[in-house]
């Protein structure tokens, strides 16, 4: 897990500047910074990190008086905060998270003080003493965090802003080791016209991390420049549309060598390590091999996590899809039917369960079952994130002879955590590349 940072010292709140001015603010803001107490700074040394933030939810709590922190796309708790903040001030539920209807709110109220028709602006401040995701990264590593904010409308150029802050408790002697930020926003199209600029912002000889908070398109020029530059493409499945059709996209990316990372796959580690541990036995290692029928319930809206667990599986069994079927209605269901080795048939169900109360993540797993025709064996295994999908599994009968394991919730599960551990590692994962390619020649049937 992620450790929380200490509160952090603004050496510069977001400042506009010409994009042309962006590195000369920057390096006479380290040279001439001196504070009171004489403590001077230092600047980003270990990465850059680069975000593609499509979603202007955080830039317009910002514009409003909301959000005083800077605009790197990461929902951390100040984020959160100022979220909650606005929801008060509109007469929303206070739930910490963006709705339409909020946004929509929130696009209303900024046209309206942007155009000067009479709104009364506010005088809300986030409460920087409350760390987020961000601020942990530049506690840990002082990096540069360079966020991309594609505008729709006309096209009048990109604009840029700079800021930096600095952790209290990174304090080395008398200096403080500090994050830079840059936000540049325009349309994509104005954004790619300054693609070599946006390269050339990413420090030089240090490893470069991009977080595509989108679908990839490689048809776009600039995602085509960044990938020539970037050590690692950062994703996040679980915000996916079209769970197949855009994990063939990740798919063609791995094919073309490009080392990605997914997010959403992180947050299977349990269930991967509840399987393995289920078969760990030696009275058991044998019997994985009896497992003729999987069944997994997922949170409809988002099939992408049943489907990487599903070709994890697959791939560390050997076993060769060859048929896929697909039913819609109230239930989402994918019947993939594989063979392996030795000519056995099995049979895969991935089923999307209407839930009355989803979690933060659409598409989580709710529960899993390993099964056999072989009535002799012993392999029947059960896990499930909550007893309802327990339950739900034992309905099926002969529940006495299942081993039964429950996924613990983990808070480091989230988004935010996830993405500082990744953050972490700058190599290629081999295991979820294998199981991305078990997962393209699932989704080519």
């Amino acid at each position: 897990m992620m450790t929380i940072s200490a509160p952090l010292v603004s050496l510069q709140a977001p400042k506009d500047v010409s994009i042309e001015e962006i590195e000369a603010e920057l390096t006479q803001l380290w040279q001439n910074y001196r504070s009171d107490e004489g403590m001077s700074a230092t600047r980003a040394t270990t990465f850059s990190f680069l975000v593609y933030e499509p979603d202007d939810s955080q830039a317009l709590l910002a514009s409003l008086g909301f959000y005083s922190g800077p605009i790197d796309g990461i929902a951390g708790s100040r984020t959160v905060a100022a979220i909650r903040a606005a929801q008060k001030a509109y007469g929303f539920e206070e739930t910490g998270k963006i709705s339409p209807e909020l946004l929509a709110k929130l696009r209303e109220m900024w046209e309206c003080q942007s155009q000067d028709q009479g709104c009364q602006p506010l005088t809300y401040s986030a409460d920087l003493s409350s760390s987020g995701v961000a601020d942990a990264i530049a506690a840990a590593n002082p990096c540069r965090i360079i966020t991309l904010c594609p505008t729709t409308g006309e096209d009048e150029g990109v604009s840029a802003q700079v800021s930096a802050y600095c952790p209290i408790n990174k304090r080395g002697g008398s200096t403080l080791v500090c994050c830079e930020y840059i936000t540049l926003s325009g349309t994509a199209a104005a954004l790619e016209r300054i693609g070599g600029l946006i390269t050339a912002l990413m420090v030089r000889d240090l490893p470069k991390f991009i977080w595509w908070k989108a679908v990839p398109d490689s048809n776009y020029g600039l995602f085509q420049r960044l990938m020539a530059e970037a050590d690692t493409l950062i994703l996040d499945s679980s915000g996916f549309r079209d769970a197949e059709a855009d994990l063939k996209v990740v798919c063609e990316l791995l094919q073309q060598g490009t080392n990605t990372a997914d997010l959403n796959w992180s947050r299977l580690a349990a269930w991967q390590e509840l399987t393995a541990a289920a078969f760990d036995p030696p009275e058991r290692r044998e019997a994985i091999w009896d497992v003729d029928h999987v069944t997994l319930n997922y949170e409809k809206g988002n099939a992408t996590q049943a489907i990487l667990f599903l070709g994890w599986l697959a791939s560390r069994l050997g076993w060769n899809p060859t048929d896929i079927e697909r039913e819609s209605g109230d239930y989402e269901i994918h019947r993939i039917r594989f063979g392996d080795r030795h000519k056995k048939a099995i049979t895969a169900e991935l089923v999307g369960l209407p839930m009355a109360d989803v979690g933060d993540i659409v598409g989580d797993l709710v529960s899993l079952k390993l099964t056999s025709n072989n009535l002799d064996a012993d392999c029947c295994t059960v896990i499930c994130s909550e007893t309802s999908g327990c339950m739900h599994m034992e309905s099926g009968g002969g529940a006495q002879s299942c081993r039964i394991e429950q996924v613990t919730p983990l808070a480091d599960q989230a988004t935010e955590h996830l993405l500082g551990q990744q953050l972490q590692r700058w190599g290629k994962d081999v295991l979820y590349t294998e199981t991305m390619e078990q997962v393209r020649q699932i989704l080519a049937l």
